[in-house]
């Protein structure tokens, strides 16, 4: 695999965007993502629009550490923008993603009508060009786009966006790992690492926000799932548990986020040396 490791803003949500970055770099992980714009409804929005002091702030903070942005997050589809004022609105997250260096956009999908939300994606792809974005779009049980083909589908139809592939969402959405080998590499923009049961909870949201364990803490099949991936994909952690630190208390954002590269550090270990030894 990549040496490149990182440490996804879902993670330690409640951490700034530039303290983030400085807990990242010191727990020996090489990227981050950052939430500029908020995924659902409700969630605390930080000050990170184009121009804000927050931004110039967590760009300093990156040049000081050398952390780099994989991505940002996020952009929500929901089928009630499109044409010109679609771009519009793209454009507060894109410009911020540009001041960051970002590679990545997320696309959240929340338009049940996939057509609309192809075409959606594909304005969002053109779009995100001059900034040297690329979106992605990724595949939840609990949201429009549930299977990885349709989200491959979506994406080759784009002229250019790309696939997120997350460890918890293959497990939730019944993906067999010979349909990620079947994915043109081209296609994967990077992959999220988290442990769970393998049962599915009752509430797959809440497990998704609030309720992952560390890769390596559950019964997911890690090493499974990044031996179906592009050798030199991307490897991040997003891992949000209830129990993990975050700014406003529930421990050390520190310490977590250090137990986080470990647990990183492990899983990839075991894929290498699985892969030697196939």
């Amino acid at each position: 695999m990549t040496g490149e490791t990182g440490l996804e803003h879902l993670t330690l949500l409640g951490v700034p965007p530039p303290d983030l970055v400085t807990i990242a770099a010191a727990a020996g992980f090489s990227a981050v993502g950052l939430r500029v714009s908020p995924a659902t409804d409700g969630e605390r929005r930080w000050p990170v629009s184009p121009g804000s002091r927050m931004l110039a702030e967590t760009v300093r903070r990156c040049a000081d550490t050398g952390i780099s942005v994989l991505d940002v997050e996020a952009i929500r589809l929901d089928g009630r923008v499109s044409g010109g004022a679609g771009a519009d609105g793209y454009r507060p997250v894109l410009e911020a993603g540009a001041a960051l260096g970002a590679r990545y956009v997320n696309a959240i999908c929340d338009d049940h009508e996939l057509g609309r939300l192809a075409d959606e994606f594909a304005r969002l792809v053109e779009a995100a060009a001059p900034y040297r974005i690329r979106p992605v779009i990724e595949f939840m049980a609990y949201r429009s786009v549930r299977t990885l083909a349709s989200a491959v589908a979506i994406a080759a139809r784009s002229g250019g966006g790309g696939v997120l592939v997350d460890a918890l969402h293959v497990q939730r959405c019944g993906i067999a790992l010979a349909e990620l080998r079947a994915v043109d590499p081209g296609l994967i923009g990077y992959v999220q690492l988290c442990d769970a049961p393998l049962r599915a909870p009752a509430d797959p949201l809440h497990e998704a926000r609030a309720a992952r364990l560390l890769p390596g803490e559950g019964e997911l099949p890690l090493t499974e799932l990044l031996a179906a991936l592009p050798d030199d994909v991307t490897v991040t952690v997003e891992a949000p548990a209830s129990s993990s630190a975050s700014a406003s208390g529930g421990g050390d954002p520190r310490e977590f986020a250090a137990r986080a590269r470990q647990a990183l550090a492990a899983v990839l270990s075991a894929s290498e040396s699985k892969g030697r030894r196939s």
